[in-house]
């Protein structure tokens, strides 16, 4: 049977979701999920290496095997996608230096893997989540709910599945190297 712990987590600096889930075959079960409230740290520098430190911390408590991450989106404001980059590029490094394979999901493709639409709401992915996860309750945070469904949705891609024998490429090109048999010429 296969079995994956997979770390989840939805990069902000005033909140950040984390969410810890466990697969057992086709099973999904949550283990921890959690908010790192941020808000009231002084200082962008801090708020980073508190999203280090807990990051590292859960890494080291729950000991995930990979690290599914939400990557940031170019809305209205540039300093705050900018702010994001570096919440996001944080948590990386500590997966990174706990030897964990950091996944990256774009927000529209973990709405459309968890709802079938990319634009859905948060809203409407934590509605979801709370039927597929058997949660008594959706949490406050909606933070909380994004994080979980980083994990889940990757989980839904089925890579680095233990045991899986899919080879996944870097793109057409990869592709074609690997494959000269499968094209027409």
């Amino acid at each position: 049977m296969t079995e994956k712990i997979i770390l989840g987590i939805d990069p902000g600096t005033n909140n950040m979701g984390l969410g810890v889930i466990e697969v057992k075959g086709s099973k999904i079960e949550i283990i921890t999920m959690d908010i790192l409230k941020l808000d009231k740290l002084k200082g962008h520098p801090l708020k980073l290496k508190k999203i280090f430190e807990t990051t590292l911390r859960t890494i080291d408590h729950f000991h995930p095997d990979e690290l599914a991450i939400e990557s940031p989106f170019y809305g209205k404001n540039i300093q705050s996608m900018l702010k994001l980059g570096r919440a996001q590029g944080v948590a990386i490094a500590a997966a990174l230096y706990r030897d964990i394979p950091v996944f990256e999901y774009s927000p529209r493709k973990i709405k459309q893997s968890i709802t079938g639409k990319g634009g859905a709401s948060k809203e409407q992915v934590a509605g979801l989540l709370a039927g597929m996860l058997s949660m008594k309750a959706i949490p406050e945070y909606l933070d909380i709910t994004d994080a979980l469904a980083v994990a889940v949705c990757h989980h839904f891609q089925g890579k680095g599945q233990v045991g899986d024998d899919a080879t996944t490429f870097s793109g057409w090109k990869a592709f074609v190297s690997q494959n000269p048999h499968r094209v027409k010429k």
